[in-house]
C-alpha cells in the first residue's frame, strides 16, 4: 500500500489541518479580474501566485505557446517569494476546479520533485460552502532563500515530438479542450480553431463530477486505462491551449494511481501558429 500523499485534498480536510504551521494555502486563480478577486475575497491566509507572471514566460507563443514555463531561476525566485521551503505543505486553489492554473502549479512543484503539494478538490467555492475562513486582508508572510532546482523531473515533450508521435500507433496525443474548441467550431483564445491530426479528444471537464468534484481514483483508473490501453506511459503526451489545463488531466491520473503521461506545454497556441498540419471535425 502506498504512502504518497494524494494530489487531492477535500474541503473538509482543509478545514481540519487549516491552523497547522507546515501550511501553506495558495491561490492560483487567473484570467480577467483574477487579482481583484482575490484581494476581494479569499480563504484565509491563502498567498496569490499569477500565472502570466510567475508560473509561465510570456514571450513568443510561437515558441513554446502562450504559456511556457519559466527559467529555473525565475521559478526558484518566485517560490522564495511565496515563503515557500522544500518540506512546506502547499494546498492550491482556484475558482475552476483546479483547472485554471492550481493543477498547473501542483505539476510545476511535483515537476522539481516537492512531493508535499495538493489541489483542493472543489475550489474556493467548496471550501467556502465548508465555512472555511475567508478574508480580504493582505496576507503577510516572510520571504524564505531560493528553492533548489535542478531540472524539470516530469516528463515533456516538444512539438518535433508531437509530430511524430501523432502518427504512430504506438503513441496518443490527448487533447483535454472542450469539444467545441477541438472540432473547431470556436476558439476563444487562439488564431486558429482545430486540433492536431491524430489527437484524441478527452475533454478535462470529464474528470469532473456534477457538482464539480474529482471523480473517485478508481473510475478515474478505468477511464484511462480504457483509452490508454497497452501503451507505454512515456508514449502518451497530454495536452490542451496553452499547458494549462492539461495539468488537469495529469492531476487526476495521478490521483488515480497511474504514471504522468508526457505534457506538451506548447499545446494548441504553439502547433496553431508554426505552420503544422490542422485538422476539424
Amino acid at each position: 500500500m502506498s504512502n504518497k500523499l494524494s494530489p487531492i485534498i477535500n474541503p473538509d480536510e482543509l478545514l481540519n489541518i487549516k491552523d497547522s504551521s507546515e501550511l501553506i494555502l495558495i491561490d492560483a486563480r487567473a484570467g480577467i479580474n483574477a487579482v481583484e478577486n482575490y484581494q476581494n475575497e479569499h480563504l484565509k491566509g491563502a498567498r496569490y501566485v499569477d500565472l502570466n507572471k510567475d508560473l509561465a514566460t510570456v514571450e513568443n507563443p510561437s515558441n513554446g505557446g502562450r504559456h511556457p514555463l519559466p527559467s529555473f531561476e525565475k521559478f526558484s525566485e518566485v517560490l522564495s517569494k511565496l515563503g515557500i521551503l522544500p518540506e512546506s505543505h502547499l494546498i492550491i486553489y482556484d475558482d475552476k476546479n483546479g483547472s485554471n492554473a492550481a493543477a498547473r502549479f501542483w505539476w510545476m512543484l511535483r515537476a522539481i520533485q516537492h512531493e508535499n503539494v495538493q489541489v483542493l478538490n472543489g475550489g474556493l467555492q467548496a471550501a467556502i460552502k465548508e465555512s472555511f475562513p475567508v478574508s480580504s486582508k493582505i496576507e503577510t508572510f516572510e520571504p524564505t532563500e531560493n528553492y533548489p532546482i535542478a531540472k524539470w523531473n516530469l516528463a515533456q515533450a516538444d512539438i518535433d515530438e508531437v509530430e511524430k508521435a501523432r502518427n504512430n500507433k504506438e503513441n496518443i496525443v490527448i487533447d483535454v479542450r472542450d469539444k467545441n474548441r477541438f472540432d473547431g467550431l470556436t476558439e476563444p483564445l487562439d488564431l486558429i480553431a482545430g486540433h492536431i491530426p491524430g489527437a484524441i479528444n478527452v475533454p478535462f471537464s470529464e474528470n469532473l463530477d456534477e457538482d464539480g468534484f474529482y471523480k473517485s481514483a478508481d473510475v478515474l483508473a478505468k477511464k484511462y486505462t480504457e483509452i490508454i490501453g497497452d501503451k507505454k506511459p512515456e508514449n502518451i503526451i497530454v495536452h490542451c491551449g496553452s499547458g494549462v489545463t492539461a495539468c488537469h488531466t495529469l492531476l487526476a491520473m495521478d490521483y488515480a494511481g497511474l504514471p504522468i503521461p508526457k505534457l506538451y506545454v506548447g499545446s494548441w497556441s504553439e502547433w496553431s501558429r508554426n505552420d503544422r498540419e490542422l485538422a476539424t471535425k
